[in-house]
């Protein structure tokens, strides 16, 4: 390669704002989400194709998520203490090694009980992996690319898990079959691993984070002390685990509803699927725009909130209004998708809420968006097995949450004296909007 031409790329890299350094991260980042989303859109039928409850299902979603969402906490920890480059090994072999137990003694003999167990423990297998890279970025971006490198990490990690995933299963399935298709997101995500951590030699990556004379104790619970500190972390805490717990039911419940009750072909609503977190992935930038113009609690409260409170109805009574109608189901799938991403600048708000400790305000952001993967499943299993609500009743469940979310974000207004630590940190040009821990 021409010195001219790795000018050229490392131009076009820091026009986009990635950070040459870390750009074959993002691509095996990519790859990796794109193997762990082949799954997301077709595992509810394939169980209940194949003999087994939509309570099975529901148990099996809340299981995963509980694990996930104790691995998305602890990936920044564990970052600091070992270095982001290590966790994401463990990360990549233990999702390797658990999805060839998940197939061979769970999934593909048809076995609940090992298909319970192996995917459970995959739960704390992509967290390590995904969270440990952002834990990475934090570390090695300069301050005036973080908030571009986060951009583009969400991208990645989105735009793999499920929109490219579920495109990916779209056309594998009639190819080679459900199994089969499994078993190539194996190997996309040990690909998307091999990238990332082989062609990506960043040195901060490789390294403890913190200085030797920081406890243990002090990493792993200073993000968690800062709730009961600052109860208005708690809150938004709950907030962001509201945002995405929908999606993570309706992951859940819907492909059956879809396919099943309305007549949807399979490939349909993994299209549609796709189209809803194309969707996402587009407002996310949107609504960070409209959040500095319009003010982030607004955004989050009227659009998000509200927002979802109006979109979640609509996703289910379209359908069934006009059944069949493609095109239909997608205008409110992208409007829903659209409502979702308004939440995203709490990411924003929570470090002028607490100036001091921006990394703790941030890491209960990362624990609400790991529960919210089976809080989700959760609320659509108990409003079913104890309420006794049909899917009509489990949506306009949803929609109240949102509803209330709306009004929990009212209440995360900055502080005075936030407001003057934040104006006298940017006289002194320090960032209010770092990442990591």
């Amino acid at each position: 390669m021409s010195e001219a031409t790795t000018t050229q790329r490392r131009g076009i890299a820091e026009i986009l704002g990635i950070p040459r350094p870390l750009f074959f991260g993002f691509v095996g980042l990519l790859l990796f989400m794109i193997g762990d989303g082949v799954e997301a859109g077709y595992l509810d039928t394939f169980m209940l194709h194949n003999g087994h409850t939509q309570g099975d299902v529901n148990l099996l979603f809340t299981t995963y998520g509980i694990t996930v969402m104790i691995s998305a906490w602890f990936s920044g920890p564990l970052s600091d203490l070992y270095g982001p480059k290590k966790v994401m090994w463990i990360g990549l072999i233990l999702w390797a090694v658990l999805e060839v137990g998940l197939l061979a003694l769970g999934l593909g003999p048809n076995n609940f009980t090992m298909t319970l167990l192996f995917y459970t423990l995959r739960g704390f297998a992509y967290p390590l992996f995904a969270y440990g890279f952002l834990v990475w970025i934090a570390a090695a971006t300069p301050a005036n690319m973080l908030g571009s490198a986060a951009g583009w990490f969400w991208f990645s990690f989105s735009a793999g898990l499920p929109t490219l995933g579920s495109q990916f299963a779209r056309y594998a399935i009639p190819a080679i079959g459900e199994l089969a298709t499994f078993w190539c997101s194996l190997g996309l995500v040990i690909l998307g691993g091999l990238v990332a951590l082989l062609f990506t030699h960043e040195p901060t990556g490789k390294k403890r984070l913190l200085p030797d004379h920081v406890s243990t104790k002090d990493i792993f619970f200073g993000s968690i002390s800062i709730m009961w500190r600052e109860p208005k972390t708690l809150i938004a805490g709950i907030v962001r685990t509201i945002d995405t717990s929908s999606e993570y039911a309706f992951l859940a419940i819907m492909p059956a509803f879809f396919i099943d009750h309305l007549g949807f072909t399979q490939g349909q609503w993994l299209n549609l699927l796709s189209l809803i977190f194309l969707s996402n992935i587009l407002f996310n930038l949107v609504s960070g725009m409209l959040a500095d113009a319009l003010g982030h609690r607004f955004i989050v409260s009227v659009f998000g909130g509200v927002g979802g409170f109006v979109s979640i109805p609509l996703f289910y009574y379209i359908p069934v209004w006009y059944p069949g109608n493609f095109a239909a189901a997608a205008a409110v799938g992208i409007f829903y998708g659209a409502t979702v991403a308004a939440f995203v600048p709490l990411s924003g708000l929570m470090p002028q809420i607490c100036p001091k400790e921006k990394a703790a305000a941030l890491s209960i952001l990362g624990l609400g968006a790991g529960a919210s993967t089976w809080v989700g499943p959760a609320i659509a299993g108990i409003c079913e097995s104890v309420f006794g609500f049909g899917m009509e009743g489990i949506i306009w469940a949803f929609a109240l949450i949102y509803l209330a979310a709306a009004g929990m974000t009212v209440t995360l207004r900055i502080s005075d004296e936030a407001r003057r630590y934040t104006q006298e940190a940017l006289a002194r040009g320090e960032s209010i909007t770092a990442v990591g821990h």
